[in-house]
Protein backbone atom coordinates (compact mmCIF):
# COMPACT_ATOMS: atom_id res chain seq x y z
CA UNK A 1 0.00 0.00 0.00
CA UNK A 2 1.23 3.28 -1.05
CA UNK A 3 1.08 6.48 0.91
CA UNK A 4 1.42 10.55 0.83
CA UNK A 5 3.49 10.64 4.27
CA UNK A 6 5.83 8.09 5.67
CA UNK A 7 6.52 8.21 9.73
CA UNK A 8 9.75 7.11 9.98
CA UNK A 9 12.31 6.49 13.44
CA UNK A 10 15.07 4.00 14.78
CA UNK A 11 13.68 2.80 18.17
CA UNK A 12 16.34 1.72 20.57
CA UNK A 13 15.03 -1.38 20.82
CA UNK A 14 12.25 -3.38 19.04
CA UNK A 15 9.83 -3.34 21.96
CA UNK A 16 10.07 0.36 22.25
CA UNK A 17 7.53 2.36 20.34
CA UNK A 18 7.64 5.89 19.40
CA UNK A 19 5.19 8.23 20.71
CA UNK A 20 6.60 10.71 19.16
CA UNK A 21 5.44 9.43 15.58
CA UNK A 22 2.28 8.52 16.84
CA UNK A 23 1.24 11.48 18.37
CA UNK A 24 2.19 13.06 15.06
CA UNK A 25 0.16 10.83 12.99
CA UNK A 26 -3.10 11.33 15.57
CA UNK A 27 -2.49 15.35 15.00
CA UNK A 28 -2.90 14.86 11.16
CA UNK A 29 -5.88 16.10 10.43
CA UNK A 30 -7.53 14.94 6.89
CA UNK A 31 -4.12 13.50 6.27
CA UNK A 32 -4.05 11.29 8.74
CA UNK A 33 -5.21 8.02 6.37
CA UNK A 34 -2.50 9.28 3.66
CA UNK A 35 0.47 8.39 6.16
CA UNK A 36 1.95 5.81 7.49
CA UNK A 37 4.44 4.95 10.48
CA UNK A 38 7.48 2.65 9.75
CA UNK A 39 9.60 1.80 12.82
CA UNK A 40 13.08 0.48 12.76
CA UNK A 41 16.12 -0.97 15.59
CA UNK A 42 19.29 0.49 15.69
CA UNK A 43 20.54 -2.41 13.87
CA UNK A 44 18.62 -2.13 10.85
CA UNK A 45 21.35 -1.02 7.63
CA UNK A 46 20.34 2.64 6.10
CA UNK A 47 19.81 1.25 2.46
CA UNK A 48 17.26 -1.30 3.87
CA UNK A 49 15.21 1.45 5.71
CA UNK A 50 14.76 3.78 2.96
CA UNK A 51 14.01 0.41 0.49
CA UNK A 52 11.04 -0.01 2.70
CA UNK A 53 10.38 3.58 2.82
CA UNK A 54 10.16 3.85 -0.56
CA UNK A 55 8.10 1.14 -1.12
CA UNK A 56 5.49 3.16 -0.06
CA UNK A 57 6.24 5.81 -3.02
CA UNK A 58 5.93 8.57 -0.23
CA UNK A 59 5.95 12.60 -1.29
CA UNK A 60 7.09 12.94 1.94
CA UNK A 61 9.27 11.72 4.56
CA UNK A 62 9.53 12.93 8.19
CA UNK A 63 12.25 10.89 10.45
CA UNK A 64 12.28 11.81 14.22
CA UNK A 65 16.08 12.06 15.11
CA UNK A 66 17.26 11.41 18.78
CA UNK A 67 20.88 11.59 20.41
CA UNK A 68 20.48 7.85 20.36
CA UNK A 69 19.21 7.35 16.77
CA UNK A 70 21.18 10.08 15.43
CA UNK A 71 24.04 8.34 13.61
CA UNK A 72 21.34 6.34 11.69
CA UNK A 73 19.16 8.56 10.85
CA UNK A 74 22.07 10.33 9.26
CA UNK A 75 23.20 7.32 6.73
CA UNK A 76 19.06 6.84 6.18
CA UNK A 77 18.87 10.99 5.24
CA UNK A 78 22.02 10.75 3.08
CA UNK A 79 21.07 8.12 1.45
CA UNK A 80 17.47 9.11 0.74
CA UNK A 81 18.64 12.62 -1.03
CA UNK A 82 20.49 10.13 -2.75
CA UNK A 83 18.21 7.76 -4.92
CA UNK A 84 15.26 9.55 -4.31
CA UNK A 85 15.53 13.45 -4.58
CA UNK A 86 12.35 14.18 -5.46
CA UNK A 87 11.18 12.77 -2.29
CA UNK A 88 10.89 15.84 0.59
CA UNK A 89 12.86 14.84 3.35
CA UNK A 90 11.21 16.12 6.94
CA UNK A 91 13.32 16.28 10.19
CA UNK A 92 12.65 16.60 13.90
CA UNK A 93 12.58 15.68 17.25
CA UNK A 94 15.34 16.81 20.42
CA UNK A 95 18.31 16.29 18.42
CA UNK A 96 17.63 18.76 15.75
CA UNK A 97 15.56 21.33 17.53
CA UNK A 98 19.07 22.97 18.51
CA UNK A 99 22.36 23.70 17.14
CA UNK A 100 20.87 22.86 13.74
CA UNK A 101 23.50 25.08 11.71
CA UNK A 102 26.60 22.29 13.10
CA UNK A 103 24.67 19.35 11.64
CA UNK A 104 25.52 17.45 8.67
CA UNK A 105 21.59 16.13 8.75
CA UNK A 106 20.25 19.75 9.27
CA UNK A 107 22.09 20.70 5.98
CA UNK A 108 20.94 17.44 4.36
CA UNK A 109 16.64 17.76 4.78
CA UNK A 110 14.78 19.80 3.07
CA UNK A 111 12.62 20.85 6.47
CA UNK A 112 13.65 20.78 9.83
CA UNK A 113 10.71 21.21 12.48
CA UNK A 114 12.08 22.94 16.09
CA UNK A 115 10.17 22.00 19.17
CA UNK A 116 6.77 20.41 19.45
CA UNK A 117 5.81 19.00 16.23
CA UNK A 118 2.60 17.95 16.84
CA UNK A 119 0.94 20.85 14.72
CA UNK A 120 3.55 22.59 13.01
CA UNK A 121 4.35 19.03 11.02
CA UNK A 122 0.36 18.51 9.79
CA UNK A 123 0.48 22.69 8.87
CA UNK A 124 4.15 21.78 6.99
CA UNK A 125 2.72 18.61 5.25
CA UNK A 126 -0.51 20.83 3.88
CA UNK A 127 1.70 23.56 2.27
CA UNK A 128 4.17 21.04 1.22
CA UNK A 129 1.01 18.68 -0.51
CA UNK A 130 -0.22 22.01 -2.30
CA UNK A 131 2.41 22.93 -4.01
CA UNK A 132 3.67 25.64 -1.92
CA UNK A 133 7.49 26.45 -0.68
CA UNK A 134 7.57 26.72 2.94
CA UNK A 135 11.07 28.08 5.10
CA UNK A 136 13.59 24.80 5.81
CA UNK A 137 13.59 25.61 9.71
CA UNK A 138 10.36 25.52 11.17
CA UNK A 139 9.86 26.64 14.84
CA UNK A 140 6.95 24.76 15.86
CA UNK A 141 4.77 26.93 18.35
CA UNK A 142 4.13 24.92 21.44
CA UNK A 143 0.86 23.72 21.06
CA UNK A 144 -1.82 24.38 23.64
CA UNK A 145 -2.12 20.46 24.93
CA UNK A 146 -6.13 20.69 25.12
CA UNK A 147 -5.71 21.31 20.97
CA UNK A 148 -4.42 17.67 20.49
CA UNK A 149 -5.35 14.32 19.54
CA UNK A 150 -4.95 11.61 21.98
CA UNK A 151 -2.29 9.61 20.41
CA UNK A 152 -3.32 6.16 22.08
CA UNK A 153 -5.22 4.64 18.92
CA UNK A 154 -2.08 4.80 17.39
CA UNK A 155 -1.28 1.64 18.73
CA UNK A 156 -2.25 -1.59 16.90
CA UNK A 157 -2.99 -4.82 18.37
CA UNK A 158 0.60 -5.81 17.70
CA UNK A 159 1.83 -3.02 19.74
CA UNK A 160 -0.45 -4.00 22.56
CA UNK A 161 0.73 -7.83 22.51
CA UNK A 162 4.31 -7.42 21.93
CA UNK A 163 5.81 -3.83 23.22
CA UNK A 164 6.03 -1.20 25.75
CA UNK A 165 2.92 1.53 25.57
CA UNK A 166 4.19 4.76 26.37
CA UNK A 167 1.76 7.48 27.46
CA UNK A 168 1.99 10.80 28.91
CA UNK A 169 -0.48 12.80 31.34
CA UNK A 170 2.08 16.19 31.47
CA UNK A 171 4.31 17.66 29.44
CA UNK A 172 7.17 20.03 30.59
CA UNK A 173 9.06 20.49 33.80
CA UNK A 174 9.54 23.66 35.94
CA UNK A 175 13.50 22.48 36.69
CA UNK A 176 16.16 24.07 35.65
CA UNK A 177 18.86 21.17 35.95
CA UNK A 178 21.89 22.19 33.36
CA UNK A 179 22.18 18.65 31.80
CA UNK A 180 18.43 17.86 30.54
CA UNK A 181 16.39 19.36 27.54
CA UNK A 182 13.82 19.95 30.25
CA UNK A 183 15.96 22.72 31.42
CA UNK A 184 14.92 24.47 27.75
CA UNK A 185 11.06 23.62 28.68
CA UNK A 186 8.03 25.64 29.20
CA UNK A 187 6.08 24.93 32.23
CA UNK A 188 4.33 22.02 32.76
CA UNK A 189 1.42 21.63 30.89
CA UNK A 190 -1.53 18.50 30.58
CA UNK A 191 -4.69 16.98 29.27
CA UNK A 192 -7.78 17.31 30.41
CA UNK A 193 -7.85 14.27 33.26
CA UNK A 194 -11.18 12.91 32.79
CA UNK A 195 -10.02 12.62 28.91
CA UNK A 196 -6.73 11.12 29.85
CA UNK A 197 -8.44 8.33 31.92
CA UNK A 198 -11.23 7.71 29.19
CA UNK A 199 -8.15 6.68 27.05
CA UNK A 200 -6.48 4.91 29.61
CA UNK A 201 -9.87 3.32 29.89
CA UNK A 202 -9.77 2.06 26.07
CA UNK A 203 -5.92 0.77 26.39
CA UNK A 204 -6.96 -1.28 29.57
CA UNK A 205 -10.32 -2.69 27.25
CA UNK A 206 -7.84 -3.38 24.60
CA UNK A 207 -5.87 -5.21 26.85
CA UNK A 208 -3.00 -3.37 28.09
CA UNK A 209 -1.26 -4.08 31.07
CA UNK A 210 2.02 -2.15 31.16
CA UNK A 211 2.01 0.96 31.11
CA UNK A 212 5.45 3.43 30.71
CA UNK A 213 4.84 7.34 31.89
CA UNK A 214 7.16 9.48 30.20
CA UNK A 215 5.81 12.69 32.27
CA UNK A 216 9.26 14.14 33.93
CA UNK A 217 7.69 15.39 37.12
CA UNK A 218 4.73 12.98 37.72
CA UNK A 219 4.19 13.64 41.16
CA UNK A 220 4.43 17.38 40.80
CA UNK A 221 0.43 17.62 40.65
CA UNK A 222 -0.21 15.60 43.57
CA UNK A 223 -3.78 15.60 43.23
CA UNK A 224 -3.62 14.62 39.77
CA UNK A 225 -1.30 11.92 40.22
CA UNK A 226 -2.94 10.64 43.05
CA UNK A 227 -6.07 10.32 41.03
CA UNK A 228 -4.50 7.92 38.35
CA UNK A 229 -3.31 6.03 40.57
CA UNK A 230 -6.51 5.26 42.20
CA UNK A 231 -8.11 4.57 38.72
CA UNK A 232 -5.89 1.79 38.25
CA UNK A 233 -5.95 0.74 41.77
CA UNK A 234 -9.59 -0.06 41.07
CA UNK A 235 -9.48 -1.56 37.81
CA UNK A 236 -6.32 -3.60 39.36
CA UNK A 237 -5.65 -6.89 37.35
CA UNK A 238 -3.03 -9.56 37.49
CA UNK A 239 0.08 -8.51 35.44
CA UNK A 240 -0.34 -5.23 35.27
CA UNK A 241 2.61 -2.90 35.64
CA UNK A 242 3.05 0.85 36.33
CA UNK A 243 6.35 3.14 36.00
CA UNK A 244 6.50 6.68 36.93
CA UNK A 245 9.21 9.25 36.88
CA UNK A 246 9.51 10.32 40.68
CA UNK A 247 10.59 14.16 41.70
CA UNK A 248 12.83 12.30 44.68
CA UNK A 249 11.72 15.00 47.45
CA UNK A 250 8.08 15.47 47.03
CA UNK A 251 6.03 13.16 48.26
CA UNK A 252 3.26 14.47 50.52
CA UNK A 253 0.87 12.42 52.81
CA UNK A 254 -1.98 11.97 50.07
CA UNK A 255 0.01 10.07 47.19
CA UNK A 256 1.89 8.38 50.21
CA UNK A 257 -1.91 6.87 51.11
CA UNK A 258 -2.44 6.28 47.12
CA UNK A 259 1.08 4.61 46.71
CA UNK A 260 0.70 2.05 49.47
CA UNK A 261 -3.01 1.28 48.90
CA UNK A 262 -1.45 0.02 45.63
CA UNK A 263 -1.19 -3.63 45.04
CA UNK A 264 2.24 -5.96 45.82
CA UNK A 265 4.17 -6.42 42.34
CA UNK A 266 2.99 -3.61 39.98
CA UNK A 267 4.87 -0.49 40.68
CA UNK A 268 7.85 0.79 39.56
CA UNK A 269 9.34 4.32 40.39
CA UNK A 270 12.35 5.87 38.48
CA UNK A 271 13.95 8.59 40.75
CA UNK A 272 16.15 11.24 39.28
CA UNK A 273 18.89 11.99 41.84
CA UNK A 274 21.66 12.26 39.57
CA UNK A 275 23.88 14.12 42.08
CA UNK A 276 24.04 14.04 46.47
CA UNK A 277 26.74 15.59 47.01
CA UNK A 278 25.11 19.95 47.33
CA UNK A 279 28.05 21.83 45.55
CA UNK A 280 27.57 20.05 42.50
CA UNK A 281 23.35 20.37 42.41
CA UNK A 282 23.91 23.92 42.76
CA UNK A 283 26.31 24.42 40.49
CA UNK A 284 24.41 23.02 37.43
CA UNK A 285 21.01 24.83 38.84
CA UNK A 286 19.40 21.54 40.93
CA UNK A 287 17.19 22.18 43.53
CA UNK A 288 16.78 19.29 45.58
CA UNK A 289 16.49 18.14 49.29
CA UNK A 290 18.34 16.07 50.63
CA UNK A 291 16.88 14.78 53.20
CA UNK A 292 13.55 15.10 51.95
CA UNK A 293 14.87 12.57 49.45
CA UNK A 294 16.46 9.89 51.66
CA UNK A 295 13.57 10.02 54.14
CA UNK A 296 10.94 9.48 50.78
CA UNK A 297 13.41 6.85 49.57
CA UNK A 298 13.60 4.97 53.05
CA UNK A 299 9.71 5.47 53.61
CA UNK A 300 9.03 3.77 50.53
CA UNK A 301 11.15 0.71 50.93
CA UNK A 302 9.81 0.32 53.97
CA UNK A 303 6.27 0.92 53.12
CA UNK A 304 5.51 0.03 50.01
CA UNK A 305 6.25 -2.88 47.47
CA UNK A 306 7.33 -0.37 44.56
CA UNK A 307 10.18 -1.64 42.66
CA UNK A 308 12.27 1.20 43.23
CA UNK A 309 15.39 2.86 40.27
CA UNK A 310 17.41 5.47 41.32
CA UNK A 311 19.98 7.13 38.66
CA UNK A 312 22.87 8.91 39.39
CA UNK A 313 25.07 10.71 37.00
CA UNK A 314 29.03 10.18 36.43
CA UNK A 315 31.34 13.32 35.36
CA UNK A 316 28.55 16.51 36.53
CA UNK A 317 30.80 19.89 36.46
CA UNK A 318 33.41 19.76 39.66
CA UNK A 319 32.28 16.05 41.45
CA UNK A 320 35.11 14.61 42.06
CA UNK A 321 35.33 10.91 42.49
CA UNK A 322 35.27 10.78 45.93
CA UNK A 323 32.13 12.92 46.06
CA UNK A 324 30.49 10.39 43.71
CA UNK A 325 31.54 7.50 46.04
CA UNK A 326 29.95 9.34 48.80
CA UNK A 327 26.85 10.02 47.33
CA UNK A 328 26.79 6.07 45.79
CA UNK A 329 26.82 4.62 49.25
CA UNK A 330 24.24 6.85 50.54
CA UNK A 331 21.98 5.67 47.73
CA UNK A 332 23.45 2.02 48.43
CA UNK A 333 22.27 2.72 52.32
CA UNK A 334 18.87 3.29 51.26
CA UNK A 335 18.15 0.15 49.70
CA UNK A 336 16.90 0.62 46.01
CA UNK A 337 16.59 -2.07 43.93
CA UNK A 338 18.23 -0.51 41.28
CA UNK A 339 21.40 2.28 41.02
CA UNK A 340 21.37 3.29 37.74
CA UNK A 341 25.14 4.56 36.97
CA UNK A 342 24.84 7.02 33.40
CA UNK A 343 27.71 8.76 32.44
CA UNK A 344 26.89 12.69 31.97
CA UNK A 345 25.93 13.56 27.94
CA UNK A 346 26.51 16.91 26.26
CA UNK A 347 22.92 17.27 24.62
CA UNK A 348 22.16 19.65 22.34
CA UNK A 349 20.97 23.06 23.70
CA UNK A 350 21.19 22.15 27.31
CA UNK A 351 23.09 24.68 29.44
CA UNK A 352 25.76 22.53 30.34
CA UNK A 353 28.26 24.33 28.00
CA UNK A 354 28.29 27.11 30.17
CA UNK A 355 31.22 25.41 32.61
CA UNK A 356 32.89 23.79 29.33
CA UNK A 357 35.73 26.68 30.42
CA UNK A 358 35.88 26.54 33.91
CA UNK A 359 35.44 23.09 34.50
CA UNK A 360 37.52 21.70 31.80
CA UNK A 361 34.94 19.53 29.79
CA UNK A 362 35.61 17.42 27.35
CA UNK A 363 32.87 15.32 25.47
CA UNK A 364 32.55 12.95 22.41
CA UNK A 365 32.11 14.08 19.00
CA UNK A 366 29.95 11.29 18.48
CA UNK A 367 26.31 10.59 19.68
CA UNK A 368 25.50 9.86 22.99
CA UNK A 369 28.03 12.75 23.67
CA UNK A 370 29.42 11.45 26.73
CA UNK A 371 32.05 13.21 28.91
CA UNK A 372 35.42 12.13 28.37
CA UNK A 373 37.11 14.36 30.76
CA UNK A 374 36.76 17.00 33.70
CA UNK A 375 39.01 19.40 36.02
CA UNK A 376 37.59 16.88 38.56
CA UNK A 377 38.20 13.26 36.48
CA UNK A 378 40.23 12.94 34.46
CA UNK A 379 39.98 10.42 31.71
CA UNK A 380 41.41 7.32 33.08
CA UNK A 381 39.08 7.92 36.14
CA UNK A 382 35.46 8.16 33.58
CA UNK A 383 36.87 5.20 32.07
CA UNK A 384 37.07 3.22 35.24
CA UNK A 385 34.17 4.41 36.14
CA UNK A 386 32.04 3.38 32.94
CA UNK A 387 33.76 -0.17 33.45
CA UNK A 388 32.27 -0.02 36.96
CA UNK A 389 28.87 1.70 35.64
CA UNK A 390 28.67 -1.87 32.68
CA UNK A 391 29.95 -4.27 35.54
CA UNK A 392 27.28 -2.59 37.52
CA UNK A 393 25.12 -3.19 35.45
CA UNK A 394 25.18 -7.15 34.76
CA UNK A 395 25.98 -7.83 38.14
CA UNK A 396 23.69 -5.77 40.79
CA UNK A 397 20.96 -3.96 38.51
CA UNK A 398 20.20 -7.44 36.86
CA UNK A 399 18.43 -8.95 40.16
CA UNK A 400 20.69 -12.37 39.96
CA UNK A 401 23.18 -11.98 42.67
CA UNK A 402 20.55 -10.63 45.59
CA UNK A 403 21.70 -12.50 48.29
CA UNK A 404 25.81 -12.60 46.98
CA UNK A 405 25.69 -9.29 46.75
CA UNK A 406 25.89 -7.85 50.37
CA UNK A 407 28.80 -10.20 50.72
CA UNK A 408 30.36 -8.60 47.82
CA UNK A 409 30.14 -4.92 48.75
CA UNK A 410 30.43 -5.61 52.61
CA UNK A 411 32.76 -2.88 54.02
CA UNK A 412 33.23 0.53 54.97
CA UNK A 413 32.13 1.78 51.29
CA UNK A 414 29.89 -0.33 48.72
CA UNK A 415 31.59 1.56 46.23
CA UNK A 416 35.27 0.82 47.02
CA UNK A 417 34.25 -2.38 47.28
CA UNK A 418 32.41 -2.69 44.09
CA UNK A 419 35.32 -0.46 42.07
CA UNK A 420 37.81 -2.71 43.02
CA UNK A 421 36.31 -6.04 42.10
CA UNK A 422 35.09 -4.05 38.52
CA UNK A 423 39.06 -3.08 37.74
CA UNK A 424 39.81 -7.15 39.10
CA UNK A 425 36.81 -8.78 36.60
CA UNK A 426 37.63 -6.12 33.85
CA UNK A 427 41.28 -7.77 33.75
CA UNK A 428 39.85 -11.16 33.05
CA UNK A 429 36.93 -10.27 30.53
CA UNK A 430 36.56 -9.05 26.87
CA UNK A 431 33.27 -8.73 27.25
CA UNK A 432 31.83 -6.68 29.89
CA UNK A 433 28.49 -6.05 28.70
CA UNK A 434 27.85 -9.89 28.08
CA UNK A 435 28.74 -12.32 30.67
CA UNK A 436 27.41 -15.53 30.49
CA UNK A 437 26.06 -16.23 34.30
CA UNK A 438 27.97 -19.60 34.89
CA UNK A 439 30.80 -17.82 33.97
CA UNK A 440 30.12 -15.01 36.31
CA UNK A 441 29.44 -17.19 39.18
CA UNK A 442 32.65 -18.51 38.95
CA UNK A 443 34.18 -15.25 38.62
CA UNK A 444 32.53 -13.95 42.10
CA UNK A 445 33.94 -17.30 43.79
CA UNK A 446 37.20 -16.71 43.06
CA UNK A 447 37.18 -13.02 44.15
CA UNK A 448 35.20 -13.91 47.27
CA UNK A 449 36.53 -16.96 48.66
CA UNK A 450 40.00 -16.55 47.08
CA UNK A 451 40.92 -13.09 47.06
CA UNK A 452 38.16 -11.66 49.84
CA UNK A 453 39.63 -14.91 51.85
CA UNK A 454 35.56 -14.89 52.70
CA UNK A 455 34.17 -18.44 54.27
CA UNK A 456 33.15 -20.92 51.48
CA UNK A 457 30.27 -22.43 53.12
CA UNK A 458 28.50 -18.46 53.48
CA UNK A 459 29.47 -17.79 49.97
CA UNK A 460 28.28 -21.00 48.18
CA UNK A 461 25.23 -21.10 49.90
CA UNK A 462 24.46 -17.76 48.83
CA UNK A 463 25.49 -17.94 45.69
CA UNK A 464 23.89 -21.53 45.43
CA UNK A 465 20.05 -19.58 46.08
CA UNK A 466 20.80 -16.57 43.91
CA UNK A 467 21.76 -19.23 41.12
CA UNK A 468 19.26 -21.76 41.45
CA UNK A 469 16.54 -19.18 41.89
CA UNK A 470 17.60 -17.94 37.99
CA UNK A 471 16.11 -20.93 37.32
CA UNK A 472 19.53 -22.00 36.22
CA UNK A 473 21.16 -26.22 37.01
CA UNK A 474 24.56 -25.66 34.98
CA UNK A 475 26.26 -25.05 38.05
CA UNK A 476 30.18 -24.10 37.86
CA UNK A 477 32.48 -26.36 39.61
CA UNK A 478 33.06 -24.52 42.60
CA UNK A 479 29.34 -24.66 43.64
CA UNK A 480 28.90 -27.89 43.12
CA UNK A 481 29.38 -29.29 46.95
CA UNK A 482 26.50 -26.86 47.27
CA UNK A 483 24.31 -28.45 45.34
CA UNK A 484 22.43 -30.87 48.12
CA UNK A 485 21.30 -33.23 45.82
CA UNK A 486 20.56 -31.70 42.62
CA UNK A 487 20.75 -34.12 40.24
CA UNK A 488 21.63 -31.34 37.72
CA UNK A 489 25.26 -31.92 36.41
CA UNK A 490 27.59 -29.29 35.41
CA UNK A 491 28.03 -28.47 32.20
CA UNK A 492 31.22 -28.66 30.42
CA UNK A 493 33.68 -25.29 30.76
CA UNK A 494 33.86 -23.55 27.74
CA UNK A 495 37.72 -22.63 27.09
CA UNK A 496 38.49 -19.31 27.44
CA UNK A 497 35.35 -17.78 25.70
CA UNK A 498 34.93 -14.06 25.73
CA UNK A 499 38.17 -13.83 28.41
CA UNK A 500 41.30 -12.04 27.67
CA UNK A 501 44.46 -14.20 27.13
CA UNK A 502 46.70 -11.14 28.21
CA UNK A 503 44.51 -8.84 30.77
CA UNK A 504 44.46 -5.54 29.91
CA UNK A 505 44.06 -2.71 32.13
CA UNK A 506 27.65 4.36 29.43
CA UNK A 507 25.75 3.72 30.64
CA UNK A 508 22.54 4.99 30.92
CA UNK A 509 19.57 4.54 28.58
CA UNK A 510 17.66 7.34 27.43
CA UNK A 511 14.07 6.99 27.27
CA UNK A 512 12.03 7.23 24.29
CA UNK A 513 11.27 10.76 23.80
CA UNK A 514 7.69 11.95 23.30
CA UNK A 515 7.85 15.16 21.14
CA UNK A 516 8.68 16.01 17.76
CA UNK A 517 9.32 13.44 14.99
Amino acid sequence: MTCDIVLATHNARWIHTSFGLRSLRANLGALRERSEILEFQLSDWAADVVEQVLAKQPRIVGIGVYVWNATQALQVVRTLKQVAKDTVVVIGGPEVSHEADQQEICALADHVVQGEADVAFRELCEQLLRGEAPAKFVEAKTPHYTDLQSPYDEYTDADIAHRIIYVESSRGCPFTCEFCLSALDVPVRKPELELFLEAMQRLLDRGVRHFKFVDRTFNLGIESSARILRFFRERWVKGMFLHFELIPDRLPEALRTEIAAMPAGGLQFEIGVQTLDDATSERISRRQNVAKLEENVRWLRANTSAHLHVDLIVGLPGEHEASFARGFDQLWALGPHEIQVGILKRLRGTPIIRHDVEHAMAYAQQPPYDVLQTAAMPFATIQRLKRFARFWEIVANRGNWTETLPLLLQGDSAFAQFAEFSTWLFERTAAPTNIALVKLARWLWQWLVEHRELDEALVGAAMMRDYTRCGRSDFPECLLPFAQGKSAQAKPSQANSGERQDPVGGVGASRQARHGI
